[in-house]
């Protein structure tokens, strides 16, 4: 206490006031240079989400992603600016986050893989939320679309979560992907029935289904002898929404009009012949 009692306060201030006055200024300026830049950093970042969610091939998860790197790059400048202008070399700063970025990236590179193939996704939309499509070998209905994952349901309601990267590095089979589809249905005849009655009779339903389109055509035609029938093909085009419906409908519809009009639709019979012995 008594060394503290014998120092000239106000010598020591006035010696040291333009030192203490110069880290002040920069003490000051560089805490006005951080709360400006990171004002401007959220703005930037608000911005970027707005204007990425009204593009029509971006949606909100890629938006709020771009906008959280413009926010962390802005800050990232924001700080290494504020040490400069207080006086503190930040070439030390700015090679120790490189090293930690790198060692951080070599130890997720799976998960960095998934993000890039999550981008990849919703830039280049291959397949949408609500979509039934075919990946990695399972077939289901898209539920969501994350940076990470894709999350589908089966017909049976199964959850499936499929990596992004095995997603954008396999085949994609999007059912969805064009606004009509073709049905591909077989009927079988009898060998003793007309296939041109038999033919007008398929006609006439799918015809009468305003579900079916006019442009393409339907096609009914024979396509194979079998060993037990006649085979006619139907191949009407439906909007993609229809697929199924019309597809039952048709099946049922077509079976009705053939037992109607007294054509039989055969199945493989099968004959015992025994032998026996003189």
């Amino acid at each position: 206490m008594d060394f503290l009692n014998n120092i000239d306060w106000q010598a020591a201030l006035a010696e040291n006031w333009p030192t203490l006055a110069a880290y002040g200024l920069k003490a000051l300026g560089a805490f006005i240079l951080l709360i400006v830049g990171l004002r401007i950093s959220g703005a930037m970042a608000s911005l970027v989400r707005r204007q990425a969610v009204k593009r029509p091939n971006i949606d909100e998860t890629l938006g709020s992603f771009f906008a959280s790197l413009v926010r962390w790059f802005l800050t990232a400048a924001t700080i290494i600016a504020a040490l400069q202008l207080f006086g503190i070399q930040a070439t030390s700063f700015v090679a120790i986050l490189g090293a930690m970025t790198l060692a951080i990236g070599l130890s997720l590179q799976g998960a960095l893989g998934n993000i890039a193939s999550g981008i990849m996704i919703m830039l280049f939309r291959p397949y949408g939320v609500g979509q039934y499509i075919e990946v990695a070998g399972i077939g289901g209905t898209v539920k969501e679309i994350n940076l990470f994952q894709t999350i589908m349901a089966t017909p049976d309601n199964v959850q499936v979560i499929v990596p992004n990267s095995q997603a954008i590095d396999g085949v994609i089979k999007n059912y969805a992907g064009y606004p009509t589809r073709r049905i591909d249905l077989v009927f079988g005849i009898d060998y003793g029935d007309g296939m041109e009655h038999a033919i007008s009779v398929i006609e006439g339903v799918i015809k009468a289904d305003k579900r079916v389109l006019a442009d393409p055509a339907p096609v009914v035609r024979v396509s194979a002898l079998g060993a037990s029938s006649v085979d006619i093909i139907a191949r009407p085009w439906v909007k993609t929404p229809d697929y199924w419906e019309t597809r039952w409908a048709l099946t049922m519809n077509v079976k009705a009009a053939l037992d109607d009009a007294g054509i039989s639709i055969p199945y493989p019979h099968q004959v015992n012949v025994t032998k026996s012995e003189s």
